[in-house]
């Protein structure tokens, strides 16, 4: 089991900076990779970013590249979400989830989620 806990959403106005954090308890195998996502009303949620435990790889969507930089710590048990030059289209609903097997930015290897934290920018 894991549970996850996010914090630091906020609002801020476009070209704005938030740090996002993630705090997940359990076992270590259940955290094989770690990612964030994003729902906006009315849309499908879409995977941010993510990062695999062991190599540390990186995945990142299009729309956030070079102004997204998401990390974890050694000891697994915290998740971050950098987010920088904010947009008004950022603004969502931010999940993290867990996967023990495969690591991306698709939603179905995700066993894990947490309840969110809202993120709201301002033109």
């Amino acid at each position: 089991q894991v549970q996850l806990t996010e914090s630091g959403g906020g609002s801020v106005q476009a070209g704005g900076s938030l740090r996002l954090s993630c705090l997940a308890s359990g076992d270590a195998y259940f955290k094989y990779c770690m990612g964030w996502f994003r729902q906006a009303p009315g849309k499908e949620r879409e995977g941010v970013a993510a990062i695999s435990s062991g190599t540390g790889k990186t995945y990142y969507a299009d729309s956030v590249k070079g102004r997204f930089t998401i990390s974890r710590d050694s000891d697994q048990g915290t998740l971050y979400l950098q987010m920088n030059s904010l947009k008004p289209n950022d603004t969502a609903m931010y999940v993290c989830a867990t996967a023990s097997m495969f690591c991306g930015l698709s939603t179905r290897p995700y066993n894990y989620w947490g309840q969110g934290t809202q993120v709201t920018v301002s033109s």
